[in-house]
């Protein structure tokens, strides 16, 4: 069985456990953010940056635990834009510009559950960086029997 380990707290290390979760969020403060929205027909990922790119946090419909087909359903992309909603939220962001890239189910369900769960951010603007293919590649050619 082997010996068992004893791990005693200092004094230092109270509430360690409970400052883990705060601790993941950004210290400092955004006025204005980017959302990006990435659909696809699988799953549906959401983030939220600063006004240069910088990374601030994300997740996805897989992160939350759906799994499967249910990963990308407009329900499941709602729930991506609450939980980042909330974390914009505690960071002070007052105004988010949307860039949405894909053509899923979750594109507008996303942007709507960040906007319904976190408060009064003001949406300025919605993009889509979707790539659309001109004439596309060539196609394969016929096969002969």
């Amino acid at each position: 069985m082997g010996k068992k380990r004893i791990i005693k707290k200092s004094e230092g290390d109270k509430g360690s456990a409970k400052g883990g979760a705060v601790s993941r969020v950004s210290k400092k403060k955004l006025a204005s953010g980017v959302l990006h929205v990435q659909s696809t027909y699988n799953n549906t990922r959401v983030s939220l940056t600063d006004k240069e790119g910088n990374l601030i946090s994300s997740t996805s419909c897989g992160a939350l635990g759906f799994k499967g087909a249910k990963k990308g359903t407009p329900f499941a992309a709602a729930k991506a834009g609450e939980m980042i909603g909330e974390k914009a939220k505690m960071i002070g962001v007052s105004e988010v510009r949307a860039v949405v890239n894909g053509v899923g189910a979750g594109r507008e369900a996303a942007i709507r559950g960040f906007l319904s769960n976190s408060g009064s951010v003001e949406l300025t603007g919605i993009k889509d960086v979707t790539p659309v293919p001109h004439n596309g590649v060539k196609p394969k050619k016929p096969r002969r029997v």
